[in-house]
């Protein structure tokens, strides 16, 4: 069985991002959290707009879950183990779970669960590791870890046979995505597209 891959956005919206990420759905990327915290939902409206409305059901938003209806995206993520979906939600649901204890419950509740802090942040360099490796060989023996979680936290190219050998069903891949590409200084975005190709090979 292969790997899933999701990608997580910058938390920041930038000039060439829709660009990229249209790049990267025609590299073959199915899976992508929108994920800005704390901005106006105007700004990830007119991202989805300067999207194709064919990438719309593979996009996951992180929050204004009306736009989940509005642009008939793939579905909604909850940053958390047990905050309930909104009254009257059917749908896609992932969930963010940062403790081994919780995942058995949160995968009830998720069609699944992004396991946070898998290795240290490359994104927020003051997350570390939540985990130690043996946990997570444990976890995976007693069958917490499988296809229904992803890695998150840190993953790049390097730990991707690791996640692999763990039994986690997917990855997701944030900063060593996005560092390959300064946001404020390039335009060439080329090196980062390459990039996600050796990741999905990688992963395949």
């Amino acid at each position: 069985m292969s790997m899933k891959l999701a990608i997580m956005t910058q938390p920041t919206f930038f000039v060439e991002e829709d660009k990229i990420l249209t790049s990267l759905f025609e590299a073959g990327l199915d899976n992508l959290h929108l994920y800005k915290p704390d901005s106006e939902p105007m700004y990830s409206e007119r991202l989805l707009t300067l999207l194709s409305d064919e990438y719309y059901s593979k996009i996951t938003v992180h929050d204004n879950f009306y736009l989940k209806e509005e642009y008939k995206l793939r579905g909604i993520h909850i940053d958390d183990e047990t905050t309930p979906p909104p009254s009257g939600y059917k749908g896609h649901i992932s969930r963010t779970c940062t403790h081994l204890d919780q995942l058995k419950a949160t995968k009830k509740n998720a069609d699944y669960v992004l396991l946070k802090y898998i290795f240290d942040s490359q994104t927020e360099p003051d997350q570390k590791a939540s985990f130690t490796l043996d946990e997570l060989k444990e976890a995976s023996r007693k069958g917490l870890i499988d296809k229904h979680v992803y890695a998150l936290g840190g993953m790049n190219l390097d730990n991707v046979r690791l996640a692999k050998n763990l039994g986690f069903g997917g990855i997701v891949i944030s900063g060593d995505l996005w560092n390959r590409f300064n946001i404020h200084q390039e335009l060439d975005y080329q090196a980062l597209i390459d990039h996600f190709a050796k990741i999905r090979k990688a992963i395949g």
